[in-house]
């Protein structure tokens, strides 16, 4: 798309959604004649507190600057939701503003079910701070019982640096715990302002030397593909494969599959979800 075609494309969504608001949804007085469906100019401009002529000249496609402020202010002028925001913002070259970060994170009851549609497979999935909020009985099987766990302690880092039964079950536990953390660093740098978050990385530093001298190192990597292998106590060595996958319409929602690499894993997967 080149900037001309860009600009029209903006001016376009800018002026259908001033042709879906009334006066009534933005709390102006209702006129009996009004030839414009929807709003005025003038009325838009007054609400997004810019000038009439500039934008007039925002819809008719010319070639200004448009500031991430007033790109917020038309935003909130015509009612967007989080998604048509960040279609403004992109129309306007300018940044996908950050979606609002929910104070509660909930999975959706299609994804509980979809957990346990991975049969054998583990599979579980975790917020933004790595706490564990949903799981299949598979996962339970292969790494711990979550539900056992207390909802405080029920995090994927913290259960790796705190947990030696978690420890003792991660073949190169070293090398994993040093992605894992990594990631967390990614993770708080996305989330700043969470507080619980960073209180989780504090705790962490005072419970766990080793936590605390890795941390010091500044690494961050992203959540990848690859392999772990696990002890198991019942069946012996379990080779997966795992994957992790953004939950698109809830941000900070991930979610971890495990797949097994050999047949032999296979059949013991499938020895352990035998009742």
């Amino acid at each position: 798309m080149t900037e001309n075609e860009q600009r029209s494309e903006l001016a376009n969504f800018l002026r259908i959604r001033r042709s879906q608001l009334s006066p009534a949804d933005v709390g102006l007085p209702h006129t009996a004649r009004r030839k414009t469906a929807g709003l005025r100019r003038e009325e838009v401009a007054h609400l997004a507190g810019v000038g009439v002529t500039w934008y007039t000249w925002l819809e008719q496609g010319r070639d200004i600057h448009v500031s991430t402020q007033v790109l917020d202010s038309l935003a909130q002028t015509f009612q967007l939701t989080p998604t048509e925001k960040a279609h403004l913002f992109l129309l306007a070259g300018q940044a996908s503003p950050a979606h609002p970060v929910p104070q509660r994170e909930q999975v959706s009851p299609f994804l509980a079910r979809l957990l346990e549609h991975m049969g054998t497979n583990p599979a579980y999935i975790t917020g933004r701070r790595w706490d564990v909020l949903a799981w299949n009985q598979a996962a339970c099987q292969v790494f711990a019982d979550f539900a056992t766990i207390p909802v405080e302690e029920r995090n994927i880092v913290r259960l790796i640096f705190t947990n030696e039964e978690y420890r003792r079950r991660c073949v190169d536990w070293e090398g994993v715990a040093q992605r894992i953390l990594a990631q967390l660093r990614a993770s708080s740098s996305q989330y700043r302002q969470d507080a619980q978050l960073n209180q989780l990385i504090t705790e962490l530093q005072q419970r766990s030397p080793t936590f605390a001298r890795w941390w010091s190192r500044h690494e961050v990597q992203e959540r990848h593909e690859g392999q772990k292998e696990f002890r198991h106590p019942l069946v012996g060595l379990l080779v997966l494969e795992h994957n992790t996958f953004q939950i698109e319409d809830t941000p900070g929602l991930k979610m971890v599959v495990y797949l097994p690499a050999c047949e032999e894993t296979a059949r013991k997967l499938e020895q352990l979800a035998l009742p």
